[in-house]
């Protein structure tokens, strides 16, 4: 998941999206929940990301890379997640396309992995699709319909779909065949909103920058807002 630079990004939701702060219910402005996406590479030198220290920082959810292909799993993950839950944060994993490969045994091995999405501050599993695998459009379509599909089967809950405007504008011919999944879009220009492609109605989650600094994070992160399109954030999130 990608790059430019950091900006801090708040959104307004009661039944539109803008910038600004949400109200609560009996009128006090409440955060909009936020959270970085690190695999790997936030692990500098081996440490460990201090999840407390994220929390206390005020972000509610992190987004974590489980696997990739066929056979790559992060090594850092299982203690993110543990860590993660301890610390009262919302988990999110996610799944690195590699199209070039068939997306069943990929599927297979994200929910091997995860176990599950279903339990206490379990965010829906996430599909990031970022590279074509030299597929044309119409196959990589069908390999991100067998993939998805798969997943929602193994692990019961409807796939987030992360990915970028110009990307799925060419490589996936801007289609509308997914609209029924959430959108979770890269997009770091510095605009009020994000460009939403294939006819999605609205954005779930915004990536708006991938030089993001935060307390307990070593060096450089993702950073995330959710915009309210799923609903309360407490009930998306399982968080009970």
């Amino acid at each position: 998941m990608d790059s430019t630079r950091w900006r801090a990004t708040r959104i307004f939701a009661l039944s539109a999206i803008t910038v600004g702060s949400i109200l609560s219910a009996n009128g006090q402005a409440a955060a909009t929940p936020t959270g970085p996406d690190v695999s790997s590479w936030q692990h500098v030198d081996g440490r460990f990301i201090d999840w407390f220290a994220v929390k206390r920082s005020g972000h509610d959810f992190a987004m974590v890379k489980a696997t990739e292909g066929i056979s790559y799993i992060n090594p850092y993950f299982v203690a993110d997640s543990v860590l993660m839950r301890a610390a009262g944060i919302a988990r999110g994993t996610y799944h690195y396309a590699r199209p070039q490969l068939p997306p069943e045994p990929q599927a297979a091995l994200y929910a091997t992995i995860v176990l599950g999405q279903n339990g206490p501050l379990d965010l829906p599993p996430v599909l990031d699709l970022e590279h074509s695998g030299g597929l044309d459009p119409g196959a990589l379509i069908n390999w991100t319909h067998r993939y998805l599909n798969t997943v929602q089967a193994l692990t019961g809950r409807v796939p987030i779909i992360y990915t970028y405007p110009n990307f799925w504008k060419t490589a996936m011919a801007n289609t509308s065949e997914f609209t029924r999944f959430p959108l979770w879009i890269a997009d770091y220009r510095d605009n009020d909103e994000p460009e939403v492609p294939g006819g999605w109605p609205t954005w779930t989650f915004w990536q708006t920058t991938d030089r993001g600094s935060i307390p307990g994070i070593a060096g450089r992160t993702d950073l995330n807002v959710y915009s309210g399109a799923q609903g309360d954030f407490a009930r998306f999130a399982n968080m009970g």
